[in-house]
């Protein structure tokens, strides 16, 4: 429970359900038999899938949006995450002030540090780029394209995480197949989403 709010005798639990395992939820129901059809979890002869199981944070309930803009303009609002604990913005950052996230919103991985570094949202100051477990936690393998939340709107994109790969790769997380990557540090067709601790 404490992978990413630290100290565990220092925090409440932050998953109390039967199910929960201290850390989100893989967001899959869905059990497939072996010819690769979806079959009940309890009936197919391939057990002991993820879907059976449904360990980590269930998906009801997860997140809570703050709905500071308009339904035009969502820019300052945020969603935050109640089995983490962290708070995110809640679409990827618009950086060119247009109120839409495109691909003229794409940085290298020094600009992603430095937006997320000196924004104000929603009135607080310290929020910063997301480490790779921290964005990672956002994948739903339960969704498709985009693989999460709808909470977070509909960009599938890819976003940059703080953590680097070797001295010129830093980590990503590409939200239309759930996985990583790690990319040049320069690549400027990466999208940015900032996070805070709450607790």
């Amino acid at each position: 429970a404490s992978l990413f709010n630290g100290d565990p005798p220092a925090l409440p639990p932050i998953c109390d359900t039967p199910r929960a395992s201290g850390l989100p939820g893989t967001g899959q129901t869905q059990c497939y038999d072996s010819s690769g059809e979806p079959a009940p979890c309890d009936e197919t002869e391939c057990s002991g899938q993820d879907g059976f199981y449904g360990k980590g944070c269930s998906p009801e309930g997860r997140y809570s949006r703050d709905d500071r803009g308009t339904p035009e303009d969502t820019t300052d609002d945020t969603v935050t995450d109640n089995c983490t604990g962290l708070t995110w913005q809640g679409e990827v950052a618009d950086l060119n002030g247009d109120g839409q996230a495109t691909v003229e919103d794409r940085v290298p991985w020094c600009l992603a540090l430095a937006y997320c570094e000196n924004l104000t949202l929603a009135g607080h100051d310290d929020w910063r780029l997301p480490n790779v477990f921290e964005l990672h936690s956002l994948v739903d393998y339960g969704r498709t394209f985009p693989q999460m939340d709808p909470v977070f709107g509909v960009n599938a994109g890819p976003c940059w995480s703080s953590t680097s790969s070797i001295p010129g790769l830093a980590w990503l997380v590409r939200f239309d197949t759930g996985g990583l990557s790690a990319f040049d540090k320069d690549d400027d067709s990466i999208f940015v989403r900032a996070v805070r601790s709450v607790r």
